[in-house]
C-alpha cells in the first residue's frame, strides 16, 4: 500500500524533485506500540499540510533551505509487526544513505527511530545519538517487543552512544540502565544555559538527533501521546540545536511523536517549523 502525501513545504516540482534534492523527507505513520494516547500515525500528514503555510525564508540563518531541494518520499507503511516495521524503516534509509542524501524521519511514534539509527550508525562507527525526549526510553522489553516506543533508546545504545536531554519521566527499573553523566534532566536545565557546553562537549563528530515533541512542555506542544508537564521552550530548543549543529556533524535527524489534533493545529506547525528550522541550520553553515 502506498499513499503519497503532500510534499513538504508545498514545493514546486523544481525543487522537491528526488534527483536534484540533498533533503529527504521520510514519513513513517505508525502507530503499532504506543500505550496512551493515540494518533501519532497521523502526525506525518499533519507535518507535512502544515508545513505548506510556512514561510520558505529563515530570519535567523537568513537562508531558503528550499534551494537544496526537499523530496517528501512516499511513506514507508508497515504494520505487522515493530520489527517488520523497523525493517522497513532500515531498508528505506539505507536506500538514501547509500545515494548520499540527507535523510529526515518524520513520525509516527518513537520506534520508527531505531530502524533510522541502526544505518546511520552504520554508516558513521563513531555516531552518538542525541535524543530530546521527556522520556528515557530505556527499557530492554515492553509489552513483549524490544522495538517498542518505550525501548528506543536501549536499542540505540547498541549501535551508538547517546546524550539524553530534557528527561523527566523515568521508571526506577530504567535507573540501573542510564549513565546519569550523559543525562541532562529537566528540572535541571529549566532555568539555565550552562548545561549546553557541556552536553554538546560529550558528542562525537557525527551527531544523529531524534526530538520525540514531548521534550517541549504541554503549553507549547500539547498534541503528544504523554504530554509531560516542566519541559523545553522553543528557544531554548533551538538555542541548544543551534551549538551542537555549529560544532558537530550533524548526520541526521528524526521528529516523531505528533499527535494531532483537529481542535489545534499550531502543534502541527510548530513541528514542521522545527524540522526546517534545523535544516535551515544544518545547510547555511
Amino acid at each position: 500500500m502506498k499513499s503519497k502525501m503532500t510534499n513538504f513545504g508545498g514545493l514546486p516540482e523544481q525543487f522537491s524533485g528526488y534527483n536534484d534534492s540533498e533533503i529527504i523527507i521520510v514519513p513513517v505513520p505508525y502507530d503499532g506500540t504506543s500505550t496512551w494516547i493515540k494518533g501519532a500515525d497521523k502526525g506525518p500528514r499533519a507535518i507535512l499540510e502544515a508545513s505548506a503555510n510556512m514561510e520558505l525564508y529563515d530570519i535567523e540563518t537568513n537562508s531558503e533551505v528550499y534551494l537544496k531541494g526537499i523530496y517528501t518520499s512516499d511513506p514507508v507503511i508497515e504494520a505487522e509487526s515493530p520489527e517488520t516495521m523497523v525493517k522497513a524503516v532500515s531498508s528505506r534509509i539505507r536506500s538514501y544513505l547509500d545515494k548520499g542524501k540527507f535523510p529526515v524521519i518524520i513520525g509516527g511514534e518513537h520506534s520508527v527511530s531505531i530502524g533510522s539509527i541502526q544505518m546511520f550508525a552504520r554508516k558513521y562507527p563513531d555516531l552518538t545519538v542525541l535524543q530530546l525526549d521527556a522520556h528515557s526510553d530505556l527499557r530492554n522489553e515492553y509489552e513483549g517487543s524490544q522495538n517498542n516506543h518505550a525501548c528506543v533508546m536501549a536499542r540505540a545504545r547498541e549501535f551508538a552512544s547517546i546524550v539524553q536531554v530534557g528527561i523527566r519521566a523515568v521508571d526506577s527499573g530504567e535507573l540501573k540502565a542510564m549513565d546519569t553523566d550523559r543525562v541532562f534532566f529537566a528540572h535541571h536545565i529549566h532555568d539555565n544555559d550552562k548545561w549546553i557546553r557541556k552536553a554538546t562537549g560529550l558528542l562525537s563528530e557525527n551527531v544523529y538527533i531524534t526530538i520525540d515533541l514531548d521534550v517541549f512542555d504541554p503549553s507549547v506542544m500539547p498534541s503528544t501521546g504523554t504530554p509531560e508537564p516542566g519541559g523545553m521552550g522553543w528557544y531554548q530548543v533551538l538555542s541548544f540545536m543551534r551549538e551542537v549543529i555549529s560544532r558537530k556533524n550533524l548526520v541526521g535527524f528524526d521528529v516523531v511523536e505528533l499527535c494531532p489534533s483537529k481542535e489545534n493545529r499550531a502543534p502541527d506547525f510548530m513541528a514542521a517549523k522545527l524540522i526546517y528550522s534545523l535544516l535551515s541550520m544544518q545547510f547555511s553553515k
